[in-house]
């Protein structure tokens, strides 16, 4: 018996289950304010580590 044509079978399985799982999944929403609130954070933190250097 070939277990090549099992493990190809199982390999394409996973791959068509995982594609269907994440076009099922709910997406998360950003609100606008939370990702202007992330943005203004990063922008400190670099701006706080470039001085730190000392660039």
């Amino acid at each position: 018996m070939n277990n090549m044509k099992f493990i190809r079978g199982m390999g394409i399985g996973v791959a068509v289950g995982t594609a269907i799982g994440l076009a099922c999944a709910p997406r998360p929403v950003i609100r606008r304010n939370a990702a202007d609130k992330a943005v203004k954070a990063v922008k400190e933190l670099v701006e706080q580590m470039s001085d730190a250097i000392g660039l």
